[in-house]
């Protein structure tokens, strides 16, 4: 990691400082080498200079390989100019375009302005337009909701923006026109005779200045309308009892400015119940809750043959008495799903460590015990400013939930890293951590990529645990890529949001990339189920998401209390979903080659899942049991997936069979064993079919919305931009000239300075000591 100075006001530093420590060892060297006794007949002079010109040489070279650099602030100076960028897209066709008139306003208060349009009626490449128009201290203004439909988003655009010092201001031009678009949103493929929940929505802008009628059909019958004059959603259940493609339309029936986006479609499609094989000893009532869900088999032990079972589900059995565990392992491996269900006879009490299945499910017996090693890191940049006290205060939180045993050290970043505290035993250095949290100060822009690349370093090979605490405002594109870095190394970051403006949608993604979590400020005493270790250990009252983002626990809210735990801690790779009121797993999953699996190691002093099986626990049992089944047409033939899309864009026609796919116009390719895929890109609207399959074609996503975009906003605020309005051209002017003007800080290599001077004096000593001895040989005489 650099180690930074300043220097009257300049940032010196070195990339490799550890590389110094050469210096020290080729001068004992050279020592060596030029000033031991008996060398040759030089004079002890020679050898004296001879010393200190191959000292200098060797300390030029490990300077410069230690990577020198130095950060000052410059104040650059250009002639003003704006770039204006005209979104002509159809979602700017609900207001004026003030474009024209506030060129001609800008250029008369004496700055010249280039015009550019960008977007048509079907896309809105506003992020790869911007990027084209930057020039160093330049200013972008873009006259645009900021809704990008097509290339690279505006996050990517602005960080482009801040490397060569240009700002990316914008004008939001006030809608004028009415114009409504409706959505559908709901499962696409599911089981006959469940009941499944649909979200219908109407947004737009300008709604209230008239009305317009919400019509919802299915399968081409009318199930309900309403009038709207505003923006609405409303959820609908539907159970479907035949299988095979059904349609959900919604109408909107009114004047606006637009009618491609009046209705949209949505295909659902509904297969049987997949076969599930329930096993058990005991008469417990989950098998009835399956029954009504699925299509399930019974059985006392495992059976040689799974194949024909999308997923099984073993509840309160002992590892002796499972059956044919090595079957049930290579069923798993080939797809099929799995869930262990504990109770008195499972997990511990059942031998799982010493058989097949204890290899199956993500966690082991036990107690964690093993020491983890972690890294904090905060967020220090400007951005943070506001919130350093909070900031503080969150960090000295999390220390405090961790566990004595854990390894922690603290990172702190702007745009770049620095080592508050190298990785140490918790437990006695409580106090020197909590001081280095404390004198931290904010300074600088924010780049989060940096700071986790400085957690990932400071953990080393070894892999950990990244605590990122921060507002999360920064660039899209760097963080999540580093975040995605660290994951394929094993560690994982668990994000925690700081701030009332925090960008929640960004860190979720950093937690994401990396396989961790994301938490609220409020929800650090999470982390003791983790990392707490029994110094510091979890007592809740009922059960406790752990992990909210995975598909079991989204939208999952917990009442019960099952009152019984397994003593089981969670393997590595696995995901630690719920935790029981006593801070052990409760719902635990990993994947286990192409199968998922689910623990339920949480249970009823009478063995049974207790209100796991009541709403709205029950929930989370169900979407267990879903996740492991995965795909409901995994077994299936012909076109297993064939999603909805939107004109001009591409929808993949998944199909399974023994041989290639002929007699439609797509063309399909082998992925796999009796696996094929094409694509399609669909030029009308409407409802269409593949091999029989269906699937809905809705209208382009440039129709998709109206009005500001936040991500125009978070542009302007990541490259000092502003917002304007269309009557601000003084203020642009203004703007723009101090733009080209102003301080920026560059960062510049001085590596190749050291070892061009070690070159130099090499070259020159050289030169002198064979000018010497061609003076020696010739007849002169030398000291």
């Amino acid at each position: 990691m650099a180690v930074e100075f300043v220097v009257e006001g300049t940032t010196v530093g070195f990339e490799r400082p550890l590389v110094l420590v050469g210096i020290v060892v080729g001068l004992l060297g050279v020592a060596a080498l030029v000033l031991r006794p008996g060398v040759g007949s030089v004079s002890r002079r020679k050898r004296g200079l001879l010393f200190a010109s191959r000292a200098l040489v060797v300390t030029l070279l490990v300077v410069g390989a230690a990577g020198p650099y130095t950060v000052a602030t410059e104040t650059t100076t250009a002639d003003p100019h704006v770039t204006l960028l005209a979104d002509r897209s159809a979602s700017m066709g609900v207001g004026d375009d003030p474009t024209g008139r506030l060129a001609t306003a800008i250029e008369q208060r004496g700055v010249s302005v280039r015009t550019r349009s960008v977007g048509d009626t079907t896309a809105s490449p506003v992020g790869d337009a911007v990027a084209s128009s930057l020039s160093p201290n330049g200013t972008v203004v873009v006259v645009s909701d900021g809704r990008v439909t097509d290339g690279q988003s505006l996050d990517a655009a602005a960080e482009l923006a801040t490397q060569v010092n240009a700002t990316v201001s914008a004008i939001q031009p006030e809608a004028t026109e009415t114009e409504r678009y409706v959505t559908v949103n709901g499962p696409s493929k599911i089981s006959t005779g469940v009941e499944n929940t649909y979200l219908v929505a109407v947004d737009g802008v300008n709604l209230n200045d008239s009305e317009a009628t919400l019509t919802l059909s299915i399968d081409g019958s009318e199930v309900e309308s309403r009038t709207v004059t505003d923006a609405t959603t409303f959820e609908f259940s539907q159970t479907f009892n035949e299988t095979g493609s059904h349609r959900i339309t919604a109408r909107l029936d009114g004047e606006d400015r637009y009618e491609q986006n009046n209705v949209f479609r949505k295909s659902v499609r509904v297969v049987e119940q997949p076969r599930v094989l329930y096993v058990s000893r005991g008469s417990y009532p989950l098998s009835s809750y399956l029954s009504s869900l699925y299509s399930v088999d019974r059985a006392e032990s495992i059976p040689d043959d799974l194949s024909q079972y999308y997923a099984v589900v073993v509840q309160d059995m002992a590892g002796p008495d499972l059956g044919n565990q090595t079957a049930l392992q290579q069923s798993v491996v080939d797809g099929t799903g799995l869930v262990v269900v504990g109770g008195p006879n499972a997990y511990e009490h059942g031998g799982y460590s010493d058989a097949v299945i204890g290899d199956l499910v993500p966690v082991r017996q036990g107690d964690p015990g093993s020491r983890s090693s972690i890294v904090i890191v905060v967020d220090i940049s400007a951005s943070a400013q506001e919130g350093l006290a909070v900031q503080q205060r969150l960090a000295l939180d999390v220390l405090d939930q961790l566990g004595d045993e854990n390894q922690v050290g603290i990172v702190a970043f702007n745009t770049r890293p620095y080592a508050i505290a190298e990785p140490r035993p918790l437990g006695g250095n409580r106090p020197y951590l909590e001081d280095r949290i404390r004198r931290l100060q904010t300074t600088g822009s924010t780049r989060i990529a940096s700071g986790l690349d400085g957690g990932g370093e400071m953990l080393g090979d070894g892999g950990g645990t990244v605590i990122l605490l921060s507002d999360g405002r920064d660039k899209r594109g760097g963080a999540v890529s580093a975040a995605q870095e660290l994951g394929s190394q094993g560690t994982e970051v668990v994000a925690i949001g700081v701030g009332e403006r925090r960008n929640e949608t960004l860190l979720r993604e950093i937690a994401d990339a990396s396989g961790g979590t994301y938490l609220q400020a409020d929800q650090t005493s999470r982390l003791r189920l983790r990392y707490g270790g029994p110094d510091r250990r979890y007592q809740g009252s009922q059960l406790t998401v752990v992990d909210g983002s995975h598909f079991i626990t989204d939208g999952v809210q917990f009442t019960a209390a099952p009152g019984q735990a397994h003593e089981v801690t969670v393997k590595d790779r696995g995901q630690f979903l719920v935790a029981s009121a006593s801070g052990r797993p409760a719902i635990s999953a990993w994947n286990y080659g192409l199968g998922r699996v689910v623990s339920i190691t949480a249970y009823g002093p009478d063995g049974t899942l207790g209100g796991l099986l009541s709403r709205p626990d029950s929930l989370a049992t169900t979407k267990s049991v879903n996740w492991a089944i995965g795909d409901p047409q995994r077994l299936a033939t012909g076109v297993t997936d064939v999603p909805d899309t939107r004109i001009g864009s591409t929808t993949t026609v998944q199909y399974r069979g023994q041989s290639k796919p002929t007699g439609a116009n797509v063309t399909f390719a082998a992925t796999g064993t009796d696996r094929y895929q094409g694509t399609i890109v669909p030029t009308e609207q409407g409802y269409h079919s593949v091999l029989g399959a269906e699937y809905a074609v809705n209208y382009p996503t440039e129709y998709a919305g109206f009005g500001p975009s936040p991500a125009l906003r978070s542009a302007t605020e990541t490259t000092g931009g502003r917002l304007f309005d269309a009557s601000s051209a003084a203020e642009i002017a203004q703007f723009a000239r101090e733009q080209a003007t102003r301080p920026r800080t560059v960062r510049t290599d001085w590596s190749w300075l050291p070892l061009a001077a070690a070159l130099v004096l090499f070259v020159l000593e050289v030169s002198i000591r064979r000018l010497d001895e061609i003076y020696a040989w010739s007849g002169g005489t030398s000291s």
